[in-house]
């Protein structure tokens, strides 16, 4: 198998399973139990939370774990719309679906709503969420980087404008966090899911600032400071801080291995089939993300006839796998429908060699044009 859908997910680290394994076999407490074998869960979580809030450049007490990146988003936008009640929200139309979704939700319940388009190059401007700001606006998000075209977003510049405005801001960092610092000196909260980095699937953390007015979203217990009820997820959380940490660890080779990657692959593409457009500025992505239209295809026949070579790609989002529409992402960016619809994105990881991109490659010009002479 080749495996070009690291932006999905990730495969799990052996040092990640190694440090989780004693949470799943011998220390198998309940870290809100107060004998010794709780006590073992509880001290593990502690020792989790110091190591990502130090890798972070955060306080140990604004680290909240949580299912992943997709609760996170959820617990933002409405806890901030639980605490004010009534309100403006403002975020970006290429938000992943647990922000554009959670906040139509609150919509129902009386809130306004301003999304702001990216422009061409999928970048979302500041000044342009700066103009949809009004009095009453409580939040805004824009994610780090997109999660279809790898487009990195000025995050910075638009947390200065929400801190000017007294406006919480959210940083999706879900597919940023193994490729750049978390932004944490500029949003109010950060989200992160550990399988996007080679840890565990239904882990990850969401780190608020100090002072910052969220209503909790899951009640039922004290965990995590009585913020987030539920029996806590310690090989989970064990395995997500030893993941992040040897993300960051290894961000500067690993980004210059996969970008190198990308970029062969993307530049033979181009060059060696007709009719294929990159979507979104390439000096403006993430290293291992690569969206790639296809004139005259189908992306989801694309994906299918690589199925059958054995190489797993997608054609957007996996949380919007089988949906009938073109992606929302690259029609925000003014392509046509025939041309979203095309897409497929490749993403790159570290266990990914030049010889899987050289055989993708072949592969998919053999898929192109199969389609292409079947019309």
């Amino acid at each position: 198998m080749i495996y070009l859908d690291n932006a999905a997910s990730t495969q799990l680290d052996e040092e990640v399973l190694t440090a989780m394994m004693p949470y799943l076999k011998e220390n198998f407490g309940n870290a809100q139990s107060q004998h010794s074998a709780g006590r073992a869960c509880a001290n593990a979580v502690s020792a989790a939370r110091d190591k990502i809030a130090s890798l972070a450049g955060c306080a140990a007490d604004e680290v909240y774990f949580i299912s992943g990146g997709t609760e996170a988003g959820n617990t933002a936008l409405k806890g901030v719309c639980a605490t004010h009640r009534k309100g403006h929200l403002v975020l970006s139309s290429i938000e992943h679906a647990s922000l554009s979704e959670s906040a139509l939700d609150m919509k129902k319940l009386g809130f306004d709503i301003t999304f702001v388009e990216p422009e061409k190059d999928g970048a979302v401007r500041a000044e342009n969420v700066l103009k949809a700001m009004r009095e009453d606006t409580i939040f805004c998000a824009v994610m780090a980087a997109n999660n279809e075209t790898g487009v990195i977003q000025p995050v910075e510049e638009i947390g200065k404008i929400c801190r000017e405005k007294g406006v919480f801001f959210y940083a999706d960092c879900v597919q940023s966090a193994a490729y750049m610092p978390l932004p944490v000196n500029y949003a109010d909260g950060i989200g992160f899911s550990s399988h996007k980095f080679y840890g565990p699937k239904g882990a990850g953390a969401l780190i608020l600032k100090k002072g910052s007015k969220v209503f909790r979203l899951i009640s039922g217990g004290m965990q995590e400071r009585g913020f987030r009820g539920g029996t806590v997820n310690t090989a989970g959380i064990v395995g997500t801080a030893v993941a992040y940490e040897r993300a960051c660890a290894s961000r500067n080779e690993v980004n210059a291995y996969v970008k190198d990657l990308r970029d062969g692959f993307v530049a033979r593409v181009l060059k060696e089939i007709d009719g294929t457009h990159l979507n979104g500025a390439p000096e403006k992505t993430l290293p291992s993300i690569a969206n790639i239209s296809f004139e005259g295809c189908d992306g989801e026949n694309i994906l299918f006839l690589l199925d059958l070579k054995g190489i797993c790609v997608s054609t957007g989002a996996a949380c919007a796998a089988g949906a009938a529409s073109p992606s929302e992402t690259l029609t925000s960016m003014g392509c046509g429908l025939k041309h979203a619809k095309s897409s497929v994105r490749f993403s790159f990881g570290k266990h990914n060699t030049k010889a899987e991109a050289d055989e993708t490659l072949n592969c998919l010009k053999f898929a192109v044009d199969k389609i292409r002479n079947n019309r």
